[in-house]
């Protein structure tokens, strides 16, 4: 446990952005899931935009890398068409 207050202040906060990044890359998973179980191919179109918007928001707030997120990209283009 920090002794110095700004020790302290430092570790509430990287635990709260620690719950959101956690509860960001969850969402952006389940997201990726949810287009490779997709029933026909409308749905899956539809799933893969809001996922493809998901993994641009996690590369840019740098939960995964920008190339991680192009590759997970292009996979899901290929699993749509």
């Amino acid at each position: 446990m920090p002794n110095v207050k700004s020790a302290k202040k430092r570790m509430e906060l990287s635990r709260a952005a620690r719950v959101r990044n956690r509860a960001a890359r969850s969402r952006m998973r389940t997201a990726i899931r949810r287009v490779r179980e997709a029933g026909s191919s409308e749905q899956a179109e539809a799933l893969r935009r809001e996922a493809v918007a998901l993994v641009d928001r996690a590369a840019t707030r740098r939960l995964i890398h920008p190339n991680k997120a192009g590759r997970i990209k292009s996979q899901l283009d290929r699993i749509v068409r």
